[in-house]
């Protein structure tokens, strides 16, 4: 095959292979036109606003081991008499403290140019829980001066409404960032809507051409997923060591399981993921030095799930029917939390921990937006 292809090159047979037509080449090149159409300056902003999320871009150079045994220590032995006394990472103080920030940076905005960033939220249907979503959203912008509109659909409108809803949010340039309530009523094609937020404007980050950034080494997305986001950031200001840890992500959504698989490899953990097919997914969780669990069933990861000493991210917020609660249900994460303070080293409460960061990171995107396109620093 190889000596064919040779003997048609020197021919010149090869230079008679149809070529894509100009527009084709045209719609590739636009949609690389903004990463590429940069000029440094701008380049460096992006790569300072999330280069502690991305991770350090270091090479996977293997070094070589010695072939002996390892000699075991006694202190390096575990005391399973140990007590632990588990930390709990608070996600609202953490919030707290970046929703500072972001207001801080909203009024130098206002104060310097008479603008404030724009969020508009298209909400389609009555889930209880999506409506309880963006109202936290709605009132976060609102605290730190970040402009909100919300666009409500019926649960039986047709896709064409709902991307007219968003295409109108494209065009509007008070507006710099779009995010769509999810999940979407079955009926819907839900990829074709999220692919029609403007790439410049996606501030949740499920555009392919952010997801793909993400996926590649050394890539730089214009957004990264918040909830995603959200994680890597209560271990890092949490002094937890990610690179060359065991991380096990429960769920593979590419809202929270797919990005935050994603993010841990750039920061050099080892993944695995654990779905609803996995077989023994409790012997795979029970060996990881962090478990972060997305798979939105309630109680699903027990102590026996986990190693002592463990850390904990539960992004699971799980309505739970109850009639004595105020709103008819109350929120579970997927861990059984009072069975893990048992054992971890530290967990996230649910409620209280991974969601208001997760919203905070959203202003955070839509601030990034905005300056980007203002051209601020």
């Amino acid at each position: 095959m190889r000596a064919l292809l040779l003997s048609r090159l020197v021919k010149g047979e090869l230079s008679r292979i149809p070529r894509p037509p100009p527009l084709l080449l045209m719609k590739y090149a636009s949609l690389s036109s903004s990463a590429h159409s940069e000029d440094e300056p701008t380049k460096k902003k992006r790569k300072r606003s999330d280069c502690h999320i991305l991770g350090p871009d270091l090479p996977d150079i293997w070094t070589p081991r010695s072939s002996a045994p390892p000699v075991p220590s006694s202190s390096s032995q575990t005391h399973v008499n140990d007590e632990l006394i588990p930390t709990i990472i608070d996600g609202k103080s953490i919030a707290q403290d970046i929703r500072t920030v972001v207001a801080e940076e909203v009024r130098k905005m206002n104060n310097a140019i008479k603008k404030v960033p724009g969020l508009a939220v298209v909400l389609v249907g009555q889930r209880r829980d999506s409506q309880s979503y963006v109202r936290f959203k709605t009132k976060a912008c609102e605290e730190v001066g970040i402009r909100s509109l919300l666009a409500e659909l019926p649960e039986d409108c047709a896709d064409d409404e709902v991307l007219n809803t968003v295409l109108g949010f494209n065009e509007d340039p008070s507006i710099h960032g779009i995010l769509v309530q999810l999940p979407l009523p079955q009926h819907m094609d839900e990829e074709k809507i999220l692919s029609a937020i403007s790439l410049e404007k996606d501030v949740d980050g499920f555009h392919p051409l952010n997801v793909g950034n993400l996926a590649m080494s050394g890539g730089e997305p214009l957004f990264i997923p918040c909830a995603a986001k959200a994680c890597i950031e209560l271990l890092l200001r949490s002094g937890v060591e990610l690179m060359g840890k065991n991380v096990a992500v429960i769920g593979r959504s590419k809202v929270v399981g797919l990005p935050t698989s994603l993010l841990l490899q750039r920061h050099h953990a080892t993944v695995s993921t654990v779905h609803a097919f996995t077989k023994n997914p409790e012997d795979i969780t029970r060996e990881a030095d962090i478990v972060i669990s997305a798979a939105g069933v309630p109680n699903l990861v027990r102590k026996s799930w986990l190693k002592r000493g463990s850390v904990v991210i539960d992004v699971g917020t799980n309505p739970v029917e109850d009639p004595n609660s105020e709103h008819g249900y109350y929120l579970a994460g997927d861990v059984c939390y009072e069975e893990a303070l048992q054992v971890v080293s530290a967990i996230t409460p649910v409620p209280g921990g991974v969601g208001p960061v997760t919203v905070a990171m959203l202003l955070c995107n839509t601030l990034e937006s905005a300056k980007r396109t203002h051209e601020l620093s």
